[in-house]
């Protein structure tokens, strides 16, 4: 079990380790946002239907998602680039909300069938989201990294340091 944490600690201070744990740590921070936007609009009948709440709260998660991936995970600076960039993100994004809604519909077809209190329907759609965006988190990995990145992660691990990738 040594062995396996040290060549996993050493993994995560490569470049392809360190941008998995920021990729994951800004999916951590805008399914957050998401859940807690969702839960609030859905909740306190703010937006009283399952759809919109879903969409609007995914919406607000998509805003924090962008500007965190871009400059911690991927290290972009400056302008962002409208076609290659902010298209594919949005795109990607939509696709996400498109596969929540599936979630959503499903959640909303519960909601109907069963008289449930409405704090056990928004649990239902807040977690429906949340697994939604599970299923689609690694194909937004992919896709973001080819979006994002700049030199291949074999390219970036040659110029790390030793100490860098661990391995004293």
């Amino acid at each position: 079990m040594p062995q396996l944490l040290r060549r996993l600690l050493a993994w995560s201070r490569t470049h392809e380790g360190r941008k998995i744990i920021r990729f994951t740590s800004v999916s951590a921070v805008s399914t957050a946002v998401s859940f807690t936007s969702i839960a609030i609009l859905y909740g306190f009948h703010i937006i009283p239907g399952v759809i919109w709440a879903t969409v609007s709260g995914n919406l607000i998660a998509t805003l924090p998602s962008y500007y965190l991936n871009r400059s911690w995970t991927w290290g972009k600076r400056g302008r962002s680039h409208f076609r290659s960039e902010i298209v594919p993100f949005w795109l990607m994004s939509f696709l996400g909300i498109g596969v929540s809604m599936i979630g959503a519909t499903w959640a909303r077809a519960e909601v109907h069938s069963h008289h449930w209190a409405h704090l056990i329907n928004t649990g239902l759609v807040s977690f429906t989201n949340l697994f939604s965006f599970g299923l689609f988190w690694f194909l937004k990995m992919m896709v973001f990294n080819r979006i994002f990145h700049d030199h291949t992660l074999e390219e970036m691990d040659e110029h790390l340091t030793s100490e860098e990738m661990g391995l004293r």
